[in-house]
């Protein structure tokens, strides 16, 4: 049973501004030769960066009645000690000059905000992972009702927050 489901895919911005980049370095590649070596050249650095973009959009989070999942790593719902929404200044602290290098770090760019997961004795191999998300409060909400065994919502794109988020990082 899913509670919270979610795909960190790529904002068409970030399609748009690398399609760009991509046309102003093929064209610098390109000056002085021929019209099929632009054409190849362009080819093969579009399809490069659509290839990029799509691995790095294809990361998932899902919340189920036992485990949180984010990317390949997933973690049992036991074995969390605390869940908090991160608005984006405590988020760019813990990815930047507050983040531990031995934490689990599930962050884009492109998504601002994130949600903390204490690990249950914070055991040093791993004490905590940091989950970028769209929608932090929601995924904090899932995981914690998760572990309480309260009902879920239906559909995680329905999902509705009820209650404040837990306490946050400071």
């Amino acid at each position: 049973m899913r509670v919270y489901r979610e795909r960190l895919v790529v904002p068409a911005s970030w399609w748009l501004l690398v399609t760009a980049c991509a046309a102003l370095l093929g064209t610098t590649l390109w000056a002085g030769l021929s019209v099929t070596t632009a054409i190849v050249i362009y080819a093969v650095l579009e399809g490069a960066c659509a290839v990029t973009l799509i691995a790095w959009g294809s990361a998932r989070i899902t919340v189920t009645g036992t485990e949180l999942r984010a990317g390949s790593q997933r973690l049992p719902l036991s074995q969390i000690a605390e869940v908090a929404a991160l608005d984006k200044a405590q988020t760019r602290a813990l990815r930047g000059p507050r983040a531990d290098p031995a934490a689990y770090l599930l962050v884009r760019p492109y998504r601002p905000v994130a949600v903390y997961v204490e690990i249950d004795g914070r055991p040093p191999e791993r004490p905590y992972w940091l989950v970028a998300t769209r929608k932090p409060a929601q995924l904090a909400e899932a995981v914690e009702r998760a572990r309480s065994g309260a009902p879920a919502a239906d559909h995680a794109e329905e999902y509705r927050v009820a209650r404040p988020a837990p306490g946050t990082v400071g």
